[in-house]
């Protein structure tokens, strides 16, 4: 009995299709990478010209200090300090002063260093008591720019 050899195919690897595969992956990597540079920005506060009202309109006026403590200033022109620095609690307090009065103008005076997250927890209970004339108070130059 004489056993016949099956002919041996020659096997050709594809190097198309592992091409692909590694740029998909290549891309992929690229993609979901996050690249961590630190860099400082350094920034200058804005500062605004502008004509001094005559007779100033009632608005409602928070100051935010370097600590991020709130006063209310309302229309009676009395400040009212707000108990600490939690938005349910300046939430009630812009109640208490506006009285309803939402269509005035609610300005924000806020000091240089104070932190962010006041200011704009400010804005988050001003937007969700129905302030909708929100603006910030700036600075008139000292120096020509």
């Amino acid at each position: 009995m004489r056993f016949q050899r099956k002919k041996r195919q020659n096997l050709d690897i594809t190097l198309i299709s592992m091409i692909d595969v590694l740029f998909v992956l290549l891309l992929f990597f690229m993609v979901s990478t996050t690249f961590n540079r630190n860099t400082e920005v350094n920034i200058k506060l804005p500062q605004a010209d502008g004509a001094v009202a005559e007779n100033p309109p009632k608005m409602l006026t928070l100051t935010i200090d370097a600590n991020g403590a709130y006063t209310l200033i309302g229309e009676d022109n009395v400040p009212h300090p707000v108990a600490n620095q939690q938005l349910d609690t300046l939430k009630q307090a812009l109640h208490n002063v506006a009285v309803n009065k939402t269509e005035i103008p609610f300005i924000i005076n806020a000091d240089g260093k104070t932190p962010h997250q006041a200011v704009i927890t400010a804005l988050e209970a001003a937007g969700n008591e129905g302030f909708t004339h929100i603006t910030f108070a700036a600075q008139k130059p000292t120096s020509p720019p």
